[in-house]
Parts: C-alpha cells; sequence; structure tokens
C-alpha cells in the first residue's frame, strides 16, 4: 500500500541543508544537506515511524492534517 504525507522543509541558515517534519506524525524530523538528500532521509524517517507505531499496537494516522501556508508582515 502506497501513502502519502505532506512534509515541511526549513533552510538552515546557521549550519546549512534542510530539516524535515512531518505534521501528521509528531516528532517526526529528518534533514539533509540538500533538498534531494532531505527527501530521501524523510521517507526513511516516515517508514521507520510507521513501523514503530505498528509495533506499539498504535494506529497509523487516516489523513493529513490541512494546511495553509502564509506571510504576515510586521513593523520592526
Amino acid at each position: 500500500m502506497q501513502r502519502r504525507f505532506k512534509v515541511i522543509l526549513e533552510w538552515n541558515e546557521d549550519g546549512g541543508g534542510y530539516t524535515v517534519t512531518v505534521p501528521a506524525l509528531p516528532g517526526c524530523i529528518t534533514e539533509g544537506d540538500t533538498v534531494e538528500e532531505a527527501m530521501e532521509n524523510a521517507q526513511e524517517a516516515i517508514t521507520g515511524y510507521l513501523e514503530a507505531l505498528k509495533l506499539q499496537g498504535k494506529p497509523l494516522p487516516k489523513h493529513d492534517p490541512r494546511m495553509l501556508y502564509g506571510e504576515v508582515e510586521v513593523s520592526l
């Protein structure tokens, strides 16, 4: 069975590379030096997270949370 998960990639200003979080899987975080590496690592992290849920007898998430992306401008 195939399943898609939304991921968020954030550029790390300090050390470079990308941090990846998976909103549907709290605590599922990984990183990579490039977008490609970060996405590959995310696939591995998601697989491991889901395997751990199965081993613990916990249910798999039914769907990704609804997400919106926007920007807010503030005065400094």
